[in-house]
């Protein structure tokens, strides 16, 4: 199992979005809450988030694939499936 890196950003809806399926696919399948997640505010840690390849929040990256990257008008479903897969690859490995 590998560390899954997720950038975010306070007050944006898309990373609360992400967060709630997070939370929820955490209860669907408690496997889930062993993949260990680093959590980095980008405006935080602009130094960290600057090394990776992305343009909107949530990304997720495991290593440096990334994953997952938000788009504008994501809806829960979609972002809760993108979490989805990234929690199963982050497993896989």
């Amino acid at each position: 199992m590998k560390e899954l890196t997720w950038f975010y950003m306070k007050g944006c809806p898309y990373c609360a979005q992400a967060g709630r399926a997070l939370e929820e696919l955490k209860k669907e399948n408690p496997s889930y809450e062993a993949v260990p997640i680093h959590q980095i505010d980008e405006n935080a840690e602009a130094k960290i988030a600057d090394q990776y390849d992305y343009y909107s929040v949530p990304s997720i990256f495991l290593g440096e694939e990334k994953l997952y990257e938000a788009h504008r008008g994501e809806g829960y479903e979609e972002c809760k499936e993108h979490v989805k897969s990234a929690l199963d690859k982050a497993i896989a490995e």
